[in-house]
């Protein structure tokens, strides 16, 4: 137990690492892309990016969890030959779905720019995006198969790896561009993408031959006692069709938020900066610190699944607690410091104060997509896909709907409006399921509303200090963000809020 402790603390921090290091780096690009391309150059990379998301959620969305969950149980009887032929036949099928949607996307590119997405200038773009899907889905595959090892490190690397692959060659290709010309800025972009997912397949499938020829092959074993493709199926199907469903979903929202907004009275390229400028700016921003969460969300799937199995039903319960417990209690202070240093830090990683704003209206939803994120991922693993699907698909609708009939009268405030909603419904279905499955005791006042009201306390005096001084800038945020912190942690352990047992 022990033991196992151990490597689950360690793979998370792997992860975790691995996480800023990511977000960091791919956020100090996404500055400078925001300045080498403009807002409306990264709303348009937006829009186009939304069907990479729908194409690539096709080609590898379940079939990586299906993978983990497979073969961290042909793993755990010792089966080698087993967990190599489930992760054979993922692989092809995974490849089969990558082929087809590239060829989807790329001849349907021209009517896809034209008559959904309104410009014709993304056709290009669409077209080049084609080439990364079958090294993605691949890759998808590989590491659903290290996360089933418990061995983060590979999948981790690999990340990093491609997110320098990546910056190096857009960068190289965009300074080749003529400035203004986003058409050939879009397509840059999207090739970089493309090159970065090809090396990261080769880099994950060295990395999957070498422990393969080191571990798996010794184990020996036989077949597994079951159909793969109609476990995957099982598996893949509901969580596949969900994120692929819910990406076609969120692509009409990405073409329609534009056009609704002219509707309201913008300027089609005001229309889209702004849409730019909550998508590509402010949300990246929101969901930097949330590292640790998803590196979470991520392991919890094969601990989850496991004790599932193994009928031990009260750590299932005691999962779903801390889980949920770290995550009202991390989450709070992080909305308390981006609502008062919102503006500041738009204007710092940014240079745009209008993204400041939006990141101070954003910022009371921190702790809704935190639990989100950490509830999806424990759901998944107790085998609640469909559930997950389902209040997937019913936020996605609503959100259609509430676009089209508020957008039109109210423009972007209707928008942040839409985003409370939306994120509000989700985190309360999954959550209240996730109680019901695992018996979870939510003590709502101890882990939500008193941390909250000390978060907020501590962040308002802190605030008034650091103005008081005349603070601006960096200082202001270093000035608030930090004796914030430091005084809630106190406070919250002072008044038992959490204890350093939680913590273990």
């Amino acid at each position: 137990m022990r033991i196992n402790k151990v490597i689950f603390i360690k793979n998370a921090l792997i992860l975790t690492v691995t996480g800023l290091i990511i977000r960091f780096i791919g956020m100090l690009f996404r500055i400078w892309l925001a300045g080498a391309i403009g807002s409306e150059g990264i709303g348009l990379y937006s829009q186009v990016f939304s069907f990479y998301m729908l194409a690539s959620a096709f080609a590898s969305a379940g079939i990586n969890t299906a993978v983990t969950r497979m073969v961290s149980e042909e793993l755990a009887l010792g089966n080698g030959k087993g967990a190599r032929r489930v992760l054979g036949r993922c692989v092809l099928v995974a490849l089969l779905i990558a082929l087809g949607s590239s060829c989807l996307v790329f001849f349907g590119a021209d009517f896809i720019s034209e008559k959904i997405i309104g410009d014709i200038r993304a056709a290009d773009a669409l077209k080049t995006l084609t080439l990364s899907l079958p090294f993605m889905g691949v890759s998808s595959c590989l590491k659903g198969y290290f996360i089933a090892r418990k061995k983060t490190a590979p999948a981790s690397s690999s990340q990093i790896f491609e997110q320098f692959v990546r910056i190096g060659i857009i960068m190289l290709i965009l300074g080749e561009v003529e400035n203004g010309d986003i058409t050939r800025s879009c397509r840059a972009v999207l090739f970089g993408d493309a090159i970065a997912e090809a090396c990261s397949f080769i880099y994950m499938y060295i990395s999957y031959a070498i422990d393969k020829s080191r571990y798996i092959v010794s184990l020996g074993g036989h077949r597994p006692q079951y159909s793969v493709f109609s476990r995957l199926r099982h598996i893949a199907l509901p969580i596949t069709a969900g994120r692929y469903l819910n990406s076609i979903l969120r692509t009409a929202e990405n073409v329609l938020v534009p056009k609704q907004l002219e509707r309201f009275g913008m300027a089609s390229s005001d229309a889209l900066s702004v849409f730019g400028t909550i998508k590509g700016m402010a949300l990246p921003l929101i969901f930097f610190p949330a590292s640790f969460l998803n590196a979470l969300s991520t392991l919890l799937i094969p601990e989850m699944s496991e004790a599932a199995a193994s009928n031990k039903a009260y750590k299932v319960k005691y999962t779903a607690e801390k889980c949920i417990h770290i995550t009202l209690i991390s989450s709070l202070p992080i909305a308390v410091i981006f609502f008062f240093t919102g503006a500041d830090l738009g204007e710092l990683v940014f240079g745009d104060a209008h993204s400041g704003r939006i990141i101070r209206l954003l910022s009371p939803l921190v702790p809704l997509m935190y639990l989100d994120s950490v509830c999806d991922g424990l759901l998944k693993g107790l085998d609640q896909q469909f559930t997950v699907f389902r209040n997937s698909m019913l936020d996605s609708l609503g959100r259609l709907a509430l676009i089209l009939v508020f957008l039109p009268k109210f423009g972007f405030i209707g928008f942040i409006g839409i985003m409370y909603i939306s994120n509000l419904f989700t985190c309360l279905m999954n959550l209240f399921r996730l109680k019901k499955i695992s018996g979870a005791n939510i003590k709502w006042f101890s882990w939500g509303v008193l941390p909250g009201v000390t978060a907020t306390t501590f962040g308002t005096i802190v605030c008034l200090l650091a103005l008081n001084f005349g603070l601006s800038g960096i200082w202001f945020i270093l000035g608030v963000s930090i004796p914030t912190a430091l005084c809630y942690l106190f406070a919250v352990f002072k008044l038992n809020c959490i204890s350093t047992e939680d913590i273990r």
